[in-house]
């Protein structure tokens, strides 16, 4: 694979319409892209078509890359490659995706919302669990099922400089894609002490900048930013599976 230095190079030429570009990166990628193609074998699609989703999501993460990350762009490109295979699992009627989870989320949004208006500030990840009487993980959970599938690097409506961007809003009818990604992560989020969960909550799921974040749970932003370095590591590896 092409190093960190070189893999810019390719991509600012690529996200300016330069085609053998894209192809050097793709091909300079290949097993980035067979790693995350193997957890899909064997649901009823070729390897020839999972291979042509890979390199659609691939190519969308080129394009909504920006080095103002402060990540290395395979970070970035793993979950945007997988969610383009699982897009088309779930159109395909592949996964389906429960009814009780889109309603509990229903409840749960009206209950943040009723409870920002009362109060001024959303409820905590606690409170939030304790209202449904569930865990803070299965919480996160929930909730996020209602959610537009969102990149973590998504430009949110906060402001911080030294936040990390959030991009690539996909369209509500994507909500089971985001519901699909809870479920690969959901093993990896449950494992997390209480303070790592609530960051998740927070950051992925109401869009707080680490500033935020910081001053909701008491500590600084750069504690924040440290664990958040190695929690995004920990979901990479979680969907190459």
């Amino acid at each position: 694979m092409l190093d960190e230095k070189d893999t810019l190079s390719y991509l600012r030429l690529a996200k300016a319409g330069d085609g053998a570009a894209k192809e050097k990166l793709i091909s300079e990628n290949v097993s980035l892209l067979k790693s995350i193609i193997k957890r899909y074998l064997g649901k009823g699609v070729e390897y020839d078509d999972l291979y042509e989703l890979a390199c659609m999501g691939f190519l969308k993460a080129i394009n909504g890359f920006d080095e103002r990350f402060g990540v290395r762009f395979s970070t970035y490109a793993v979950p945007m490659i997988a969610g383009e295979i699982k897009r088309f699992l779930r159109d395909d009627g592949s996964i389906k995706v429960s009814r009780a989870m889109k309603r509990a989320a229903r409840e749960m949004n009206r209950f943040i919302e009723e409870y920002t208006a009362a109060h001024g500030e959303q409820p905590s990840v606690k409170e939030l669990a304790d209202a449904f009487s569930v865990d803070e993980g299965e919480a996160v959970i929930i909730l996020g099922s209602s959610r537009m599938p969102l990149s973590i690097y998504e430009q949110s409506d906060y402001k911080d400089e030294k936040s990390v961007s959030l991009i690539d809003r996909l369209p509500a009818k994507d909500t089971q894609e985001d519901m699909l990604d809870r479920m690969l992560l959901r093993a990896a989020i449950e494992e997390l002490p209480d303070r790592e969960k609530k960051i998740v909550f927070l950051r992925y799921f109401r869009d707080m900048t680490q500033s935020e974040v910081a001053r909701r749970i008491g500590v600084s932003q750069v504690q924040v930013s440290r664990i958040e370095s190695k929690l995004i590591d920990r979901f990479r590896k979680a969907l190459e599976g």
